[in-house]
């Protein structure tokens, strides 16, 4: 080992040593203080799992099953199996019998027809219909009395308003 090993810690070399052995020769420094952490941290959660089996046994200290069990719940909730290769083809085959869609030919960016597309007017708008509502005078003797004559007070009833639909288009559907 060169000068600078002696004075990492045994687990520092340790890691040192299987980056070397898998063919690693060029890493930054940093990359052996990542994998002891995640070394720590890894046997940190194995080693609190086993001791709450060995607690839920009723045991007093944790033996070797504990330990075992615990590593075969990290493997099983952890990391988890792609599916079998002749599964994946049939899926990749099934789904490459759907053509994708035509694109629109021209300048700038392609993209495809109208109705595949989410900027195609798919709303109804509602507007109200406004209709002029007759003005009320009042006829409170007090108000007359001490307003002027400018100072009349109209009131207009709450208007009723008809909805006039407008509708657009929301494109044809391509069969599926």
């Amino acid at each position: 080992m060169s000068d600078g090993d002696e004075d990492l810690p045994r687990d520092a070399k340790i890691v040192k040593t299987l980056l070397k052995s898998m063919g690693v020769e060029d890493y930054e420094p940093r990359v052996i203080h990542q994998f002891l952490e995640l070394w720590y941290r890894y046997v940190v959660d194995v080693l609190t799992d086993a001791q709450v089996y060995s607690e839920h046994a009723g045991k007093t200290a944790i033996d070797c099953d504990d330990v075992k069990l615990a590593i075969q719940s990290k493997v099983n909730f952890s990391f988890s199996q792609p599916p079998p290769r002749e599964i994946l083809l049939e899926l990749a085959r099934s789904r490459n019998k759907i053509p994708l869609p035509k694109t629109i030919a021209g300048p700038g960016i392609p993209l495809p027809p109208d109705e595949d597309t989410l900027i195609s007017p798919n709303y109804q708008l509602v507007i109200p219909q406004k209709r002029p509502a007759p003005t009320q005078e009042t006829e409170d003797s007090e108000e007359k009395a001490e307003g002027s004559p400018l100072q009349e007070t109209k009131t207009d009833p709450p208007q009723r308003t008809t909805p006039q639909r407008v509708s657009f288009p929301l494109g044809a559907k391509r069969p599926r």
